[in-house]
């Protein structure tokens, strides 16, 4: 419910003196009278006694059928609202390194959950897009396809740590994989985002070879490296605990620069959380789902209602004054 001109409704203000003169008035017109005994009235009817509270309600009865005559004059109105919305859809793929080097933690509590944690987000902003997620370190598997169902997706990233598969980094067959999974898709725009800390050392498929793959079925893919420059604390269990060693990062710079400029993309460096986090947003700016609205509204007059209202409590009161409650001069 809405109102045409809803600035009317300030004189509903104006039944606070109205109802303000009328308790004033009523005090003037009460007289007392002294009696030795109340034994005469001991008998009076109850009709008597009920005419005695009601003779208040024509007045009541007035001041309501006031205030909505001033909601009728604001113009209640009811809407009908039809949106007709178009997306055009974008496809994702998330490739996510889960080798053994991404427990190092330069980011904290470290690479790997920071990069769950920020991927995580990332989908939540993207509701109209399929989103998919393969995993690799020495081999590779799909760890969700293509899904507008987020919460499974995001449900399946709590069971993601290190030491899935056989260690290492296989960053072609990731790619591979991640291509295979996005190249039969119809959306507009295919994406891939590759996220690693190291440098291809297994799988059978080139981190370069993957990238022309791509470039053949028109997907772009943006690449990512996680770690700080220089060397890494590395936590390791010893009989005495849980010790650190300072292990050097290395990143394939130039690869990963290279399979983002082969497809079209944007290689990134993230050395802590806040520049991993600036990256996805970043691609989330660039990737943005473009949405087409069309909003149609079409409004009701809802005075009839109120104004029936109004003309049965004239009426009642119009009732009251001539009959229950009629003053005898």
């Amino acid at each position: 419910m809405t109102f045409a001109h809803p600035y009317y409704l300030y004189l509903l203000l104006l039944l606070i003196p109205l109802a303000a003169w009328y308790v004033l008035r009523q005090r003037k017109k009460q007289a007392s009278l002294q009696v030795s005994s109340t034994d005469a009235f001991d008998n009076v009817s109850k009709a008597t006694t009920l005419r005695v509270y009601l003779r208040h309600a024509p007045f009541v009865l007035r001041m309501v059928a006031v205030a909505l005559v001033i909601v009728i004059l604001a113009r209640p109105q009811s809407t009908n609202s039809l949106e007709n919305r178009s997306t055009e859809g974008i496809d994702i793929m998330l490739a996510m390194d889960i080798s053994g080097s991404m427990l190092a933690e330069d980011l904290k509590p470290n690479r790997l959950e920071a990069a769950k944690n920020v991927a995580m987000s990332f989908i939540n902003g993207r509701p109209d897009d399929n989103i998919g997620l393969v995993l690799f370190s020495g081999e590779s598997f799909t760890q969700c396809p293509l899904t507008t169902d987020h919460a499974v997706l995001l449900n399946l990233f709590k069971d993601i740590k290190s030491g899935m598969i056989t260690d290492g980094t296989a960053i072609g067959l990731g790619l591979a994989n991640a291509v295979s999974r996005i190249k039969d898709s119809r959306a507009k725009s295919r994406v891939i985002i590759l996220l690693t800390d190291g440098s291809n050392n297994m799988g059978e498929i080139a981190p370069v070879t993957a990238a022309e793959i791509a470039h053949t079925f028109g997907i772009r893919v943006y690449t990512v490296g996680v770690g700080t420059r220089g060397e890494a604390p590395y936590p390791y269990q010893t009989a005495f605990g849980i010790k650190y060693q300072n292990i050097p990062v290395d990143i394939d710079e130039p690869t990963l620069n290279q399979i983002a400029t082969t497809t079209g993309g944007q290689y990134f460096r993230a050395t802590d959380n806040s520049s991993l986090k600036s990256i996805y947003e970043e691609i989330d700016r660039m990737e943005k789902t473009k949405i087409s609205v069309q909003q149609y509204n079409k409004k009701k007059e809802e005075y009839m209602p109120w104004a029936l209202w109004v003309f049965a409590l004239l009426l009642l009161e119009t009732l009251f004054r001539y009959t229950l409650l009629r003053n005898i001069p």
